[in-house]
C-alpha cells in the first residue's frame, strides 16, 4: 500500500469518517443484485452501532434538522429535462440537513460527512426527492464493496480496514477527501453532491446522463477541527437556525452533463471538471424546524422518487438505496413511541 494511503488509515479523522460514512451515508441493499447474499434487512441491521439502533430514528443520518423553503427555477434546465420543476418559477421545498451517523446525539465534530435530503414539488403532482452528501466521490464502486466496508469498520481486527483498502483501491479518493478536506462550521457553507448519475430527457426526447450539486451562496470559511469542537456539540444546528432567522440561505443547483465516455454506474469516479454545467436555479431555505416538530421527520428521501423527465441510469445505487430506505422507514415508524417528542409534537 502506498505510504500516503497507509498514513491516511492511521488518521483518527479518517477512521471516524469511515465509520460515520459507513453507518450513515447512502445505505443500500444488494439483495436484488446478488440474490441470497445481501438483503435490505441484513444491511440495515448491519448499519446499527454496537449498542443497537436509536429507536424511532433513521437508521442512517440520524442527527438532523428540518427546513422548508422554495426552489427558484430559472428555466435554463428545460433544454436538458422536461421535468416541470425546471420551468421558470418557484416550487415548495421540504428538506433536512443531517450528519452521517446512527447516533442522533453525536457531537458534530465527530462526524465527517454531512448531508441534505429534500423534496421539490410541482403543482401538477410531480415530485423530485434527493439525498446528497458533501464528499466529491463515493467510497466504493459496488454494493458488495459497501458491505465489505461495513464489516471492516465494525471489525475488532486492527488490520481489517487496511485489508479492505488493499482490496478496494477505489476507496483511496474518498479516503483522501476524508483525511485532508477542510472543515467548515456551517451547513450554509457546504457543497452537497448527488454522486449518482441520472438520465434527463428533454421535450424532444434527447437524453443525457447528469449529476448535480448544490453550491452555497455563502463563502466557506475553513476551521480547524479542534476549534470546531470548541463551538459545541450541536453547533451546526444552532448556526443554521441563527442564519436563517436573519435571512434566507441559498444554494445554486448546478447540473453536470456527462460525455458519452464518462462512467455512469460508478460514483467513485468523478467526471472531468471541464464537463458542461447548467445552473438550473436556486434552493432558498426560509425556515428551520426541530425534527420532532418538523414536516421532514416522516419523509423518506427516496432518490428514485423522480418527476417526468428524470429517470435512474445504470448506476445501481439509487434503486438499492431505495430498498434500504424503505426498510429503515418501516422500522422507525413502528418505533414511533420511542422517539423523543417535544411539547409541541406531543400535542394531539
Amino acid at each position: 500500500m502506498p505510504g500516503s494511503q497507509h498514513s491516511a488509515l492511521g488518521s483518527l479523522v479518517l477512521i471516524s469518517a469511515v465509520v460515520g460514512f459507513s453507518v450513515g451515508a447512502f445505505a443500500y441493499t444488494a439483495g436484488w443484485l446478488t440474490p441470497g447474499r445481501l438483503t435490505s434487512m441484513e444491511l440495515v441491521a448491519a448499519l446499527a452501532p454496537p449498542g443497537g439502533p436509536a429507536l424511532g430514528h433513521r437508521r442512517n443520518h440520524a442527527k438532523g434538522v428540518c427546513f422548508t423553503g422554495n426552489f427558484e427555477a430559472n428555466g435554463n434546465a428545460v433544454a436538458l429535462s422536461k421535468a416541470p420543476l425546471f420551468i421558470a418559477g418557484r416550487y415548495p421545498v421540504l428538506g433536512r440537513f443531517n450528519l452521517a451517523t446512527p447516533d442522533p446525539n453525536a457531537a458534530d465534530p465527530t462526524v465527517r460527512v454531512r448531508g441534505i435530503g429534500m423534496q421539490i414539488s410541482a403543482p401538477d403532482g410531480n415530485v423530485w426527492r434527493m439525498a446528497l452528501i458533501d464528499p466529491p466521490v463515493f467510497a466504493v464502486s459496488t454494493p458488495q464493496g459497501f458491505y465489505d466496508l461495513l464489516e471492516a469498520s465494525k471489525s475488532k481486527n486492527p488490520d481489517a480496514m487496511k485489508g479492505f483498502v488493499a482490496a478496494h483501491p477505489e476507496f483511496a479518493a474518498f479516503g483522501e477527501w476524508a483525511s485532508k478536506a477542510p472543515w467548515t462550521a456551517s451547513y450554509a457553507e457546504v457543497t452537497f453532491n448527488s454522486l449518482n448519475a441520472f438520465i434527463f430527457t428533454n421535450g424532444d426526447g434527447a437524453k443525457n446522463a447528469v449529476r448535480w450539486s448544490l453550491r452555497p451562496e455563502t463563502q466557506p470559511v475553513t476551521i480547524a477541527v479542534e476549534d470546531f469542537a470548541k463551538l459545541g456539540p450541536n453547533h451546526l444546528e444552532e448556526d443554521i437556525i441563527d442564519r436563517v432567522s436573519k435571512s434566507p440561505q441559498r444554494w445554486t443547483l448546478v447540473l453536470t452533463v456527462a460525455d458519452p465516455s464518462d462512467p455512469t454506474s460508478d460514483p467513485t469516479k468523478a467526471w472531468p471538471p471541464e464537463r458542461r454545467t447548467v445552473e438550473a436555479g436556486t434552493l432558498v431555505v426560509e425556515k428551520i424546524e426541530q425534527e420532532a416538530d418538523g414536516l421532514c421527520r416522516d419523509i423518506n428521501f427516496d432518490p428514485t422518487v423522480l418527476p417526468d423527465g428524470i429517470e435512474v441510469s445504470d448506476d445501481p445505487f439509487p434503486a438499492a438505496r431505495s430498498a434500504a430506505y424503505a426498510r429503515s422507514y418501516d422500522l422507525r415508524t413502528s418505533e414511533a413511541s420511542q422517539y423523543p417528542r417535544t411539547a409541541a409534537s406531543a400535542k394531539p
